[in-house]
């Protein structure tokens, strides 16, 4: 994650002690001196919704395998045992888990920040006082466009305005919450109505997710944005949180999944704001760039362990089988030993490119999805060749 709110603008937020500590880029297992990565765990494939760029393909049924209540209360055990910082839940849609609360809880009282991804629909006002009540800390609800543009991405009519409805259910009780967009062809056009509903919701956070090539995402690929396009969006983030910051709207903005953003916006204030240029440079250098397999990981519904949740093709080992600290510290399988240090593994641009300290590679599963080869370069990175310097 990428934050444009403290980069751009100076302001600090909860998740900046993780991505910004001083010793966050010189972890090989971690996200900083001492703690784990952040886990994503998909707790389960069923979802009530039917997106069209979902990662893990989910549909509103019922799916075999998933860790039972007792191996979800060993799994967290491990990752407290582990120092694992924060646990998202994550699906499919966590809330339909009967179970969640329960497990929730149980990851707050050892220890670890329990936040929540989901889409929304099913938080009404009671369950958004539940959510607050176990100790929740963040709850991520994705909208991926206004009214129709939204719904005709999560494959059902009225999801805009239910997903709304629970962002609002949040606010009024004081549960911390905030909206998670996926930038596609489809609906960068709307990145302005979405800055206008944030401030007239006064929505505290917002994350802008690239699109990665992964399950029903993968057919998705032509419907990316252009390298033009890429840019544009930026500028146009950049702009409305500049304008939040001096009209005095308090909302942390994030780009996700696509560490070029990090050295468009350096270049940018390089000219524009040299001073501030210093400070976010030296951010960026603590942060490191792309930390999959290194600050972040995942443990899907089977309780195999990836590099990330959008890369469940390579598999590291099962947590009903071996703890996840033993998983993640076992550097024998090449692709996970890779990700821990990969400067050497990566070739064409990525190779020969002049921040690749600030980057370190972005996104290895869009390289894979189009060029079969997970060590290639993202093609999703929209800086000229003069840009990163070859």
């Amino acid at each position: 994650m990428i934050s444009i709110s403290r980069l751009l603008c100076g302001s600090e937020n909860f998740g900046d002690s993780l991505r910004y500590h001083k010793t966050s880029g010189r972890q090989l297992h971690g996200a900083a001196s001492g703690v784990g990565p952040v886990v994503v765990w998909n707790m389960t494939r069923t979802c009530n919704l039917k997106c069209r760029h979902c990662y893990s393909e989910s549909e509103a049924k019922k799916y075999e395998g998933e860790l039972t209540t007792g191996e979800a209360i060993n799994l967290i055990d491990d990752l407290a045992e582990f120092n694992v910082p924060v646990l998202l839940f994550s699906g499919g849609e966590p809330l339909i888990r009967s179970d969640f609360y329960d497990l929730a809880a149980h990851t707050a009282g050892r220890g670890i920040r329990p936040t929540i991804s989901t889409n929304g629909t099913l938080i009404d006002r009671t369950t958004a006082a539940d959510l607050k009540k176990i100790g929740v800390g963040y709850v991520g609800i994705s909208l991926d466009g206004i009214g129709e543009k939204n719904d005709f991405f999560r494959g059902k009519k009225g999801a805009f305005d239910d997903a709304l409805r629970g962002i609002r259910n949040c606010m009024d009780i004081g549960q911390r919450v905030g909206l998670r967009f996926t930038i596609n062809r489809h609906n960068y056009s709307q990145l302005n109505d979405i800055f206008d509903l944030i401030g007239e919701e006064k929505i505290p956070r917002v994350c802008f997710y690239h699109l990665v090539y992964s399950g029903r995402g993968s057919a998705m690929m032509d419907e990316d944005l252009s390298h033009g396009e890429s840019r544009e969006a930026l500028e146009l983030i950049m702009e409305r949180t500049a304008d939040f910051h001096r009209r005095g709207i308090y909302t942390e903005v994030l780009t996700v999944d696509n560490h070029c953003d990090a050295i468009y916006l350096y270049l940018k204030m390089k000219r524009d704001d040299p001073e501030r240029a210093v400070e976010a440079l030296e951010l960026l250098q603590r942060n490191g760039g792309n930390r999959t397999g290194i600050a972040i990981g995942e443990v899907d519904w089977h309780g195999d362990v990836h590099p990330d949740q959008f890369t469940r093709n390579h598999t590291f080992g099962n947590v009903k089988e071996r703890k996840f600290g033993e998983i993640w510290t076992d550097l024998s399988h090449p692709i996970l030993a890779g990700l821990k240090n990969r400067r050497n593994l990566l070739h064409g641009r990525c190779a020969g490119c002049q921040w690749l300290d600030l980057c370190n590679g972005n996104f290895r599963a869009r390289a894979e999805a189009v060029y079969g080869d997970f060590w290639a370069p993202d093609p999703a990175c929209y800086l000229t060749d003069e840009e990163i310097g070859i």
